[in-house]
């Protein structure tokens, strides 16, 4: 290789990096979009606001751990204690940043009044990091979780649309995500009513004859590169039907 070709690679390496960088130091992701702020929809009432994992009280870590555990424990089944784990240290990373979903009782009250009164309680989250994947610049959902009441009402769907608005905001290339096959529901959700695909880097595409991970790594790509390096081309014998099949069953 020669040195301008090194240079380039190099230059192109610092951009990318200065580019996570950036959107990581944003201390209000929502700004841009003032009307994702609250979700007032299907008899359902919640605000928006954002947080950092490094920055969380004991008893917010402690009620998040609790809505993870309900809502993921029996998908993970005996290997539950130890992805806990992981998830715990995770989740409390300076990389890690949040939105939570406050849940407002008071319907028609601005949240900025009822926050004041005490109406804030959490009924959800996401948890997501600018990071990389084969060197392309992503956004990278952790966690989705929704408390059982408020799920089925567009909420996830909502959350999704303004992840990819932050995404695009901060020039990322794409969504990168990870879902347990076992979930149907969040496979379906997914891949089709929001358009993802399995990705080129997700275990079963691995091609080996011990495969046996859990789950898939899904992706929305925004650029050719990324398209290139993190998509699958759909075929007949991928997963991709079945799930799609699935969901008009």
């Amino acid at each position: 290789m020669d040195s301008k070709n090194r240079r380039k690679i190099l230059e192109k390496k610092k951009k990318i990096h200065d580019l996570i960088k950036r959107a990581s130091s944003v201390v209000d992701p929502l700004s841009p979009f003032d009307s994702f702020r609250r979700y007032t929809k299907n008899e359902l009432s919640v605000y928006l606001e954002p947080g950092r994992g490094d920055r969380l009280s004991s008893s917010l870590k402690q009620h998040i751990r609790k809505l993870l555990k309900k809502n993921m424990e029996g998908f993970y089944g005996s290997n539950w204690p130890i992805q806990a784990k992981v998830k715990r240290t995770e989740m409390t990373s300076p990389d890690a940043r949040y939105i939570f979903v406050r849940e407002l009782r008071y319907g028609s009250k601005a949240y900025e009044t009822a926050s004041k009164e005490g109406c804030d309680q959490i009924a959800g989250f996401v948890h997501y990091r600018f990071t990389l994947e084969e060197e392309i610049p992503v956004l990278y959902v952790y966690e989705i979780q929704l408390e059982s009441r408020i799920q089925g009402k567009g909420l996830g769907e909502f959350l999704m649309q303004l992840i990819e608005l932050i995404a695009s905001k901060n020039q990322m290339s794409a969504i990168v995500l990870t879902v347990q096959t076992s979930n149907a529901l969040a496979m379906t959700f997914y891949m089709s009513k929001l358009g993802y695909r399995i990705s080129s880097i997700s275990p079963s595409k691995a091609n080996l004859p011990t495969f046996s991970a859990k789950y898939e790594i899904l992706c929305k790509t925004f650029d050719s590169e990324a398209k290139s390096v993190l998509e699958v081309r759909v075929t007949e014998n991928q997963p991709e039907i079945a799930y799609q099949a699935l969901n008009s069953s």
